[in-house]
């Protein structure tokens, strides 16, 4: 069954209108309430949000969905994704709910479910949640869903979790850091978790107005960053996006590290620890190629899962492996969290930093191959092996690169995009077969 309202990212939309209209809001909660009843006989679920405008009447609405269905409901206000992850898997929560549409503009809004494990849920449970929300979205939304009131514990509790993923010997006293909070879910956590590790923190985009967030800042937009961590002097950068489920790396010199670079310098520790499992990394289709050939000269594997970062983890609990991530900076370090997240990644890279000196360093000897995304709009999704002319741009370009390249086309789980990925060995390959292929998706289906 292919679901409607759940993408690879929960329920993503523009506030006010479908999917995230109030009905289907008051629904949502409704039927998870009901689930989690049904399921486990209790039903107490934690609510947290980014800093969106749209968040307070999103949770607000969910809330009376859950208490209509019989639920209880703690809020933790302003907080990052994993962060309600954690919280959810620590405590006596049977469910953990996101308000947030993680690196998209404000104007966007979604909502994220957890189940008691910290993980997002199955497939099988968000079509049964999809079916329920389908049959009560009908009826009548309350006219005055409470504001909700935070428990300032619950940021507390987190970030005592977090302080003790320091890794053994690192010593963060003095570590000048620069800290890109987006303006989002990290702006309060960020630098508060930083200076209680004894670290000199500069912090910018903290200052959220619920419209800023993401806005020419954060992980999407990392040139403010590479310039203040330059002109501060500092020893690393760190750029979260709106909900800090990913970090991104600013060297010294300014030179971005992305999450193939973190995977490299994470799969070497632990190789050296000898806790990285299998010797296997698990990463998606858009990891770069450089990352697979300098892991397998360390005779270290690289399995490539479907990307977003549930399909990652489903990998690696299969596998028994312990690191995984993806290239936009998701990091799954699954013996401390099955969730991404972007504040742990940052105290496991500045701890290594911090014992083992410049970044640059710890992912020596990664080359990133020429690699070029496009995006092209699509008026609908058929299956790609489907369309004539794009089955013949790629059987062409495959042939060409061979061993020499990779491509990936796929479709965008949160919008109305196909996404073509060429990675070679030559600009020139990239550029040529990036743009057959893109046209091809155009003249087929482009909207």
């Amino acid at each position: 069954m292919t679901k409607e309202l759940f993408g690879t990212d929960g329920i993503r939309g523009v506030p006010g209108t479908p999917p995230l209209d109030d009905a289907t809001l008051y629904a949502t909660g409704r039927s998870l309430g009901a689930y989690l009843k049904r399921k486990f006989g209790a039903a107490h679920v934690l609510i947290g949000m980014d800093t969106r405008e749209s968040g307070p009447h999103i949770a607000s609405l969910l809330a009376s969905g859950l208490a209509q269905a019989g639920a209880t409901v703690a809020f933790a206000g302003v907080i990052t994704t994993p962060g309600v992850a954690c919280l959810v898997r620590q405590n006596d929560f049977q469910a953990g709910v996101v308000i947030s549409a993680s690196h998209n503009p404000f104007q966007d809004n979604g909502v994220k479910l957890f189940s008691h494990a910290g993980m997002k849920f199955p497939d099988a449970v968000e079509e049964e949640l999809e079916d329920d929300i389908f049959k009560h979205r009908g009826e009548p939304t309350p006219k005055n869903s409470p504001r909700l009131t935070a428990d300032e514990s619950l940021d507390a509790e987190y970030l005592e979790f977090l302080r003790k993923r320091l890794i053994p010997g690192a010593k963060l006293a003095g570590f000048r850091i620069v800290l890109d909070c987006a303006n989002g879910a990290a702006y309060k956590l960020g630098p508060e978790l930083f200076r209680s590790l004894g670290a000199e923190v500069v912090a910018m985009a903290v200052s959220p107005d619920g419209r800023n967030i993401n806005a020419g800042c954060g992980s999407l937009h990392l040139e403010g960053l590479q310039k203040r961590v330059v002109a501060e002097k500092a020893r690393l950068g760190v750029a979260f996006d709106g909900d800090a489920d990913r970090a991104l790396f600013v060297c010294e010199s300014g030179k971005v590290v992305n999450g193939d670079g973190v995977l490299l310098a994470a799969a070497r520790f632990l190789k050296s620890q000898n806790k990285l499992q299998g010797n296997r990394v698990v990463a998606t289709s858009m990891s770069n190629l450089g990352l697979e050939r300098i892991l397998a000269q360390e005779n270290i594997a690289l399995a490539r899962a479907a990307v977003g970062d549930r399909y990652v983890l489903e990998e690696m609990l299969r596998s028994g492996n312990v690191l995984g991530g993806e290239q936009s900076g998701h990091i799954i370090f699954l013996e401390d969290s099955p969730a991404g997240d972007g504040l742990l990644t940052a105290v496991k890279i500045a701890s290594l930093v911090s014992m083992h000196g410049k970044i640059e360093s710890l992912v020596e000897g990664l080359k990133d191959y020429p690699q070029r995304i496009v995006n092209v709009k699509v008026r609908s999704k058929p299956p790609l092996e489907t369309l004539p002319e794009v089955s013949r741009a790629l059987a062409e370009a495959q042939s060409a690169l061979g061993e020499n390249g990779r491509i990936v086309l796929r479709y965008s789980g949160t919008e109305q995009l196909a996404r073509v990925m060429v990675e070679a060995e030559h600009e020139a390959d990239v550029q040529r077969f990036s743009q057959s292929l893109a046209n091809a998706l155009r003249s087929s289906i482009g909207a």
